[in-house]
């Protein structure tokens, strides 16, 4: 009871002091406010996605695990993605699930890690390049990383 009590007269104090500060600005300070709330507001915080700029095409892929950098480079076409990692050559079949989500799985797995399928998610698109996501499919724990379109 005392707490609604507090909470009441604090808002209602709250709101006082506001009223009392917009009748001292001025018309134009109003309008000023007024402008930068409109503005603010009309910013579009959600970047929309374009993620078919990459379903094909060729990749520099850059993730960030426990400080260490890892790089790859793959090749991806609406079905196979071939990627070169440690100087090793890996290739997955590709299955988008819709326009910004895509699930590999290892063609020739050479072992049990392998054989689990990958899910991506494409978080942000930018000119040429994307922010993703990856965990294993049905595991929680994800990664994150970036990928640049080679010319």
């Amino acid at each position: 009871m005392f707490d609604d009590l507090f909470f009441f007269v604090m808002t209602a104090k709250l709101e006082y002091l506001i009223k009392l500060h917009l009748k001292s600005i001025s018309l134009s300070m109003k309008y000023f406010y007024l402008l930068i709330l409109i503005s603010f507001c009309s910013c579009n915080l959600n970047q929309e996605r374009v993620c078919n700029d990459f379903k094909n095409g060729s990749f520099k892929s850059v993730i960030n695990i426990d400080g260490i950098e890892y790089t790859s480079v793959f090749k991806r076409n609406d079905s196979i993605q071939v990627e070169t990692f440690n100087n090793e050559i890996d290739s997955s079949y590709v299955r988008w699930i819709n326009d910004c989500e895509v699930v590999f799985t290892t063609i020739n797995p050479k072992n049990l890690l392998q054989k689990k399928p990958v899910l991506v998610k494409i978080l942000r698109t930018f000119k040429n390049s994307y922010d993703f996501e990856y965990s294993y499919v049905g595991e929680t724990t994800k990664q994150k990383g970036n990928a640049t379109i080679l010319e």
